[in-house]
């Protein structure tokens, strides 16, 4: 077998194992996770962008190491 093929069917393994990692997740089938979860950010929390507490977080360290002349 040439290094090329094996290569390729290494690929399709590959893309096919993690389709149904992914597939599984999707379905919530028990016991099969994906690699790539959930993103549960809620706004308002300290460290979201645009919660207030985020803003003065940043501006007062940007302050400090001299980015903004405050």
């Amino acid at each position: 077998m040439s290094v090329s093929k094996r290569l390729g069917i290494i690929a399709l393994a590959w893309t096919l194992g993690i389709a149904a990692l992914e597939l599984g997740a999707q379905l919530s089938v028990s016991g099969v996770h994906g690699f790539v979860s959930k993103a549960e950010a809620v706004v308002g929390r300290p460290l979201t962008p645009v919660s207030v507490a985020g803003v003065a977080r940043r501006s007062v360290r940007r302050c400090a190491v001299g980015v903004y002349n405050c």
